[in-house]
């Protein structure tokens, strides 16, 4: 009975050595799936770290951009000192449909007329180049400025305002022959330009227009002034 007892004691003991060596094997098979599960959770972690890295980095960089964006304008009010508070450039400012607008780019801040480089007071849309050389902007009753990048793009139209200000040619108007009828007195002006610096040697051509007005504006143009006239149309 003592025999039986240890002999089965023995094969329990075996059994249980068996089982406790599979049991072992087990928990190794599941030490390494929780290693490995821990490794690619650790992966996984250090994925969503670099996703939430690229996200603030993209998150800066818009950021980045919108301040570098919101810079770029300023308001229709003010004298604005050029390469401190704005960079040199080409700025446009639209909806100035109370003719009240006016702006001027000058050498120095003395106010005095010596310090005058060009000015307008402009209807409708405006397009300004400030050069490096200018030391201040100013502007007053306008619409806020906004930078416009160095070439023209967009869907240019074929027919414009007549009272409209300046159009860009092969942003907001195309190149071609345009009419413009109905101006009963002499208050009707137009004015192609080579650029926006608006100096004298700047203007390619103008008139003073009487009745039917009719101007080919050259793909060579970089810009077309109307004030008081009746609206245009493309006929050619």
């Amino acid at each position: 009975m003592g025999i039986k007892a240890k002999v089965g004691l023995g094969a329990v003991v075996g059994i249980v050595v068996i089982g406790a060596v599979s049991a072992n094997a087990g928990n190794s098979d599941n030490d390494n799936e929780s290693s490995n599960k821990g490794k690619d959770t650790s992966a996984s972690a250090e994925r969503e770290s670099g996703k939430k890295a690229d996200s603030r980095t993209s998150d800066k960089t818009k950021k980045a951009d919108k301040k570098a964006e919101k810079k770029a304008a300023f308001d229709g009010d003010g004298d604005f000192q050029v390469g401190s508070d704005i960079k040199p450039g080409t700025y446009r400012t639209t909806g100035n449909d109370d003719g009240m607008c006016y702006w001027e780019r000058a050498k120095d801040a003395s106010g005095e007329m010596d310090s005058l480089i060009a000015n307008d007071n402009v209807t409708g849309t405006s397009y300004v180049t400030i050069k490096a050389g200018d030391k201040l902007f100013k502007t007053s009753s306008c619409n806020d400025w906004e930078a416009v990048a160095a070439k023209p793009s967009g869907s240019p139209a074929t027919q414009m305002k007549g009272d409209g200000g300046m159009f860009r040619i092969g942003a907001d108007i195309a190149p071609g022959t345009y009419k413009s009828t109905g101006n009963e007195d002499d208050g009707c002006y137009w004015e192609r330009d080579k650029d926006a610096t608006h100096s004298m040697n700047s203007i390619a051509a103008n008139n003073n227009v009487t009745g039917t007005a009719v101007v080919t504006i050259s793909a060579n143009d970089s810009y077309f002034k109307t004030t008081g006239c009746g609206d245009w149309k493309k006929t050619g």
